[in-house]
């Protein structure tokens, strides 16, 4: 009797399962790696707002190392090293690493320095903008309006970068959208810092009229 031509079926369904049970702990592995980054992450930008600039360093090593072991975790699966949830941790991770920078007066990290894809690193940055909103207005409430204009003139810069990268979604992975929402929050930032630019040349003005007529001059 002619043997039956799935005789080896047992054999390439146990090398399919042996590969399947890899690659689900891969991913169990890199999706609970990509929570910690997503979360340590903001820990690391709410220092940076704080201005806690040494404990956001210290955090960002910290989500740093994260990040090497989650990347690592997936490395050699190809579904797992471009699945959405690497890559927004990835972004988050690049968002602080700018927020930090850009806050701190600091060069603009390179996508290099940061150590994620070019399109994690670019729609991070794209989110920084957010943040740099929040802290336009930290700067309007601590007085520091002068500081206020030069973060909405680095919006800016930021905004035109992100327009000029005119590629398909499937390639920048959502950065469209969030430079469609980075231009709504920076007209909105320049509308406020606008305001509070006119309501402080008018409290200066009214303090200049109110030293002259305290000192008898006209």
């Amino acid at each position: 009797m002619k043997p039956a031509l799935t005789a080896n079926l047992p054999a390439v369904t146990e090398t399919v399962r042996r590969d399947f049970e890899a690659q689900d702990a891969a991913r169990e592995r890199g999706l609970a790696l990509s929570r910690e980054v997503i979360r340590e992450s903001s820990v690391a930008i709410k220092h940076v707002h704080r201005r806690e600039f040494d404990a956001a360093v210290q955090q960002i090593d910290k989500t740093r190392s994260l990040v090497q072991q989650m990347t690592e975790a997936v490395r050699g699966i190809a579904d797992l090293e471009s699945a959405g949830f690497v890559i927004d941790a990835c972004k988050e991770f690049a968002e602080a690493m700018t927020t930090y920078a850009l806050v701190k007066d600091g060069d603009l990290p390179t996508v290099e320095a940061v150590g994620v894809g070019s399109a994690a690193y670019i729609n991070g940055l794209a989110e920084t903008v957010g943040e740099l909103r929040r802290h336009a207005l930290d700067c309007l409430r601590h007085g520091e309006v002068e500081r206020s204009e030069w973060v909405i003139n680095t919006m800016d810069d930021i905004y035109y970068a992100l327009v000029s990268l005119d590629y398909p979604e499937a390639v920048t992975q959502g950065l469209r959208r969030r430079t469609d929402a980075a231009r709504g929050m920076i007209e909105r930032t320049r509308g406020e810092v606008t305001n509070a630019l006119q309501h402080e040349r008018l409290r200066n003005s009214l303090e200049e009229v109110r030293a002259r007529l305290d000192a008898g001059t006209p």
